[in-house]
């Protein structure tokens, strides 16, 4: 099973393998303390359409799609498919604000087709 969550909240036993998909660590996130067993930085958008999207709502529909261009050309996706496969309960971990409008929902998404 494949969930998202924000990095912020308080790790649970039932997120069992833990990857941040963020490419730059979250602010205010001690390593330590983050209990994170991944951090697949390059599976992220790039920084340009990151900073593009800006987390704006309106935009989303278009960062989804550019994303998810993005992601099929991304070796890093081969990798997160691999963890995918080999563990029973996968969680991607995003530091946005946001639980609706963020590229963590759209690379769930891109898993479940």
């Amino acid at each position: 099973m494949l969930t998202i969550k924000r990095v912020y909240d308080e790790p649970s036993k039932d997120d069992g393998y833990r990857v941040l998909v963020d490419r730059l660590w979250p602010r205010g996130v001690r390593k330590e303390e983050a209990a994170i067993d991944m951090w697949l930085k390059d599976v992220a958008p790039t920084p340009d359409l990151r900073k593009w999207f800006g987390h704006q709502p309106e935009k989303f529909d278009e960062f989804s799609h550019l994303y998810t261009q993005e992601l099929q050309e991304n070796i890093a996706v081969r990798e997160l498919k691999n963890l995918i496969a080999n563990h029973k309960q996968l969680t991607l971990l995003y530091g946005a604000k946001d639980t609706q409008y963020n590229h963590a929902v759209v690379l769930r998404d891109f898993f479940k087709k």
